[in-house]
């Protein structure tokens, strides 16, 4: 079900990314640019949700590999970046200092949670700063837990009421 789903997205993106890369039409351009940003969120959207029917069914693979946190937050930074930059957000990351480096578990899992948090943080945060904390607590001889949090200002605005 999932390649049935997936294949025509790829297909559109696909020949998106054509148009973007021959066009020199700056409306045409856009339009692409437009194109790619919704398809690419769509494409998220239906990830997500065929992953939570593997959870919900039991067959949810975890593929514990030794990974770089630094890497994967640098990485994760650097795909967010751009976006944060068309809305003059700031982005700030903030590793506690007992947290380790060199950790043993699911990394795609991990970069597909800090994507997912790093991106709405953005997408609805209208201006000022973004601030991803990472911290770990040991559970026991060589186990953490791994704790990621995203800090955004809070807006303040009063909504009229007819009280």
């Amino acid at each position: 079900m999932s390649h049935e789903i997936r294949t025509p997205i790829n297909a559109v993106l696909g020949m998106d990314e054509m148009i973007l890369r021959e066009s020199f039409d700056s409306k045409i351009l856009e339009y692409a640019s437009d194109i790619k940003q919704a398809g690419s969120m769509l494409l998220s959207l239906i990830n997500d949700i065929l992953d939570f029917s593997k959870i919900e069914s039991g067959k949810m693979d975890i593929i514990p590999v030794d990974y770089d946190l630094g890497v994967l937050l640098s990485d994760t930074i650097d795909m967010i970046r751009s976006r944060a930059e068309e809305k003059k957000l700031q982005l700030e990351l903030n590793i506690e200092p007992d947290t380790p480096v060199h950790l043993h578990g699911d990394e795609v899992r991990i970069r597909q949670i800090m994507t997912n948090i790093l991106t709405n943080a953005v997408k609805y945060t209208p201006e000022g700063k973004v601030i991803l904390t990472v911290s770990a607590k040991n559970v026991s001889a060589g186990t953490v837990q791994l704790y990621v949090s995203v800090k955004v200002p809070v807006l303040d605005f009063l909504l009229p009421c007819a009280c």
